[in-house]
């Protein structure tokens, strides 16, 4: 696996914990499994985590060279898994056998989150030639709006493997009325594409609106300042609490006692913190946004604002406290789907298909 980051990385997220995952499970069936990542501050040069392999080694910049020197030094791998974040590591065309490209998600505009113009532009276009670069080469995803992005882009050749995750649904739902004040949370990475602004801003429309709403936010990141400031700013410090990275029997605590986890990304590949809140009895309130809007299913298993503002995600919010009875019904939707994606049910899958690649079989179409 030729991922920039491993799962240790300060900056690690969803991607990570899913990759490993899938990484650990071909170990459990008697592969031998290496991760390549960049190096970072502290970090040991290699690890073993969950019995894979971390090879840390290079940066930004230097990162495929690197990758590729230390390849060649070794026996001859059986399938290289080239993971997808903006720039690849065009292992097609230096690994010497089978390879397949693993994608969360298109960034597209989520390049103008993170630079400015003409930076930006150049990402995107980059993008779209690279997938077209790597048009005959097999893609694994989870997501159908990220399957269409890839076509769209001339790729060829995309199996659809959902995410799992490890959080076990409950035994059984307690009860949860659905009343005032909200509560409501946010498990993120703090980063300026997931737009935890907009979650904040929701909880003042709502204040606005004379309904009660608490909101916990859950993670790090570089725009935690930001973020603070902005809750002081608009008067409702008291309404917002960041409790940091949190270990995951507290996770799930905090996705058991909300009402809504809120997610107001730009973009996502699924949106792995969705399921984890459902399987907890807790249904979600999203953008309509690609990934999002096949991780929460409209008016079934949770609310999919009408437009990307903090208002339209207020008014769905405020739509659902008139009816109690239908919020009843998400949870228990939204918590029996959960069941099917733990990774007992996905990985077998996953694992065949990669087995499939690293025999030079071609996939089952999905």
């Amino acid at each position: 696996m030729l991922n920039w980051r491993d799962p240790r990385n300060p900056m690690a997220g969803g991607a990570e914990r899913v990759t490993l995952g899938y990484l650990s499970a071909l170990v459990r069936r008697g592969h031998e499994v290496y991760w390549f990542a960049n190096q970072f501050p502290e970090a040991k040069s290699e690890e073993i985590i969950d019995g894979v392999k971390i090879i840390r080694v290079g940066g930004p910049g230097t990162s495929i060279l690197r990758a590729w020197g230390w390849y060649r030094h070794q026996p001859r791998f059986d399938l290289v898994m080239d993971q997808h974040h903006g720039i690849p590591w065009f292992a097609p065309w230096w690994s010497r056998t089978s390879c397949v490209a693993y994608i969360h998600e298109v960034l597209g505009p989520i390049w103008n989150a993170f630079y400015p113009w003409p930076l930006s532009a150049i990402g995107r276009s980059q993008e779209r030639w690279t997938h077209w670069f790597y048009r005959r080469v097999p893609f694994w995803t989870a997501c159908q709006s990220t399957v269409d992005s890839l076509r769209e882009h001339g790729v060829r050749d995309v199996t659809i493997i959902p995410y799992g995750v490890h959080t076990v649904a409950l035994p059984h739902l307690e009860p949860k009325p659905l009343k005032q004040p909200l509560r409501l949370v946010v498990v993120s990475r703090l980063a300026p594409n997931k737009r935890v602004d907009h979650a904040i801003r929701a909880v003042r429309c709502l204040a606005d609106r004379n309904i009660e709403a608490f909101l916990n936010i859950v993670g790090t990141g570089g725009v935690e300042p930001q973020l603070r400031e902005l809750a002081s700013d608009l008067k409702i410090s008291d309404k917002i609490v960041f409790t940091g990275p949190l270990p995951e029997q507290q996770k799930d605590e905090c996705l058991q006692q909300a009402h809504f986890l809120l997610h107001t990304s730009q973009r996502e590949g699924w949106g792995l913190n969705v399921i984890e809140a459902n399987a907890m009895g807790t249904p979600a309130a999203v953008y309509p946004v690609k990934g999002l809007v096949e991780s929460t299913l409209h008016d079934k298993t949770g609310l999919v604002a009408d437009e990307e503002t903090p208002e339209s995600l207020a008014t769905s919010l405020m739509t659902s406290l008139r009816s109690p009875e239908k919020y009843q019904s998400f949870r228990v939707n939204a918590w029996e789907r959960s069941k099917a994606f733990h990774w007992n049910v996905v990985l077998p899958r996953a694992c065949d298909w990669l087995e499939k690649q690293a025999r030079g079989a071609k996939a089952d179409q999905p």
